[in-house]
């Protein structure tokens, strides 16, 4: 499948036939059974994660072959109109995944493994994946081709950033037991190792540096690698002083992250999720 799809993409036909929708719906199915990711796990890369470009091709390849189609499901009242490669993800009882009714959409192409709880509203892109019972609360995005770890809690407006292009872009990596706080916003590639925890509010880019205060390190992102927040890390949001005259003058300081523990007993309790929950 691997080259057949990229043979596909950098080579697009006059006229896309039968064979090939059914490679694409083949890929697709892959992705929703979580068998082929956007990312996959290398020791050897920076943060221990590689981008598969040749997944986010496939992908890409829905939107060029789709054409607009009516998704309306009542067309009497707010009509929706996609692209008809990307219909809603279908779910059953026997998945085992929790949607709570109100306003929650979840495209298909994206794995969503048994014990997630869905509360609305709530969106998950194409080709992201999410892992065992993680809780995705209301108002949060989890963007294209993000990876979620198993046992995660990405809190009410949490925005979990999406990439499909540049192709070779390592999307937004979550791993296992990290707690997303709410209004906080992940983009740009960014790696939360295990059981970290981002407070209220923190955002992290390649832009904004982090440091930690237990270790006295900075943490950025380079040309090459990513910003990586490191194992059980408690992150918060915080400022940095401008030192050049003018802003000196005018008290102006820019946005910045801050590790200011890292977890232990008393974390643990605060960010479980309860098993009453699910």
């Amino acid at each position: 499948m691997h080259t057949q799809i990229e043979t596909l993409f950098d080579g697009p036909p006059p006229i896309y036939t039968e064979e090939h929708f059914a490679l694409f719906q083949k890929f697709k199915q892959a992705l929703n059974r979580g068998e082929i990711r956007a990312a996959s796990s290398d020791p050897s890369a920076p943060g221990g994660w590689r981008a598969e470009p040749w997944v986010k091709k496939g992908i890409l390849l829905g939107f060029r072959m789709g054409q607009i189609t009516d998704m309306s499901l009542d067309t009497r009242k707010q009509p929706f109109f996609d692209k008809s490669t990307y219909p809603p993800r279908r779910i059953t009882a026997s998945d085992g995944v929790r949607i709570v009714p109100g306003g929650s959409s979840i495209r298909d192409g994206s794995f969503i493994a048994r014990g997630v709880i869905c509360m609305p509203p709530m969106f998950v892109n194409v080709g992201a994946y999410i892992g065992e019972n993680t809780m995705i609360d209301s108002h949060a995005l989890v963007g294209s081709c993000a990876q979620i770890g198993q046992n995660c809690h990405i809190s009410a407006a949490a925005q979990i950033g999406g990439v499909l292009e540049p192709i070779g872009a390592l999307p937004v990596i979550i791993e296992d037991d990290v707690m997303i706080g709410g209004n906080s916003g992940v983009y740009e590639g960014t790696i939360v190792k295990h059981r970290a925890v981002l407070g209220t509010g923190t955002i992290l880019n390649r832009s904004i540096p982090v440091y930690d205060l237990v270790r006295d390190e900075i943490y950025t992102a380079a040309d090459s690698t990513p910003l990586i927040i490191p194992e059980a890390a408690i992150v918060v949001p915080g400022s940095r002083a401008i030192s050049n005259e003018r802003a000196a003058k005018w008290k102006l300081s820019l946005q910045c992250a801050v590790i200011v523990k890292y977890r232990d007993a008393k974390t643990d309790a605060r960010v479980t999720i309860e098993d009453l929950l699910r």
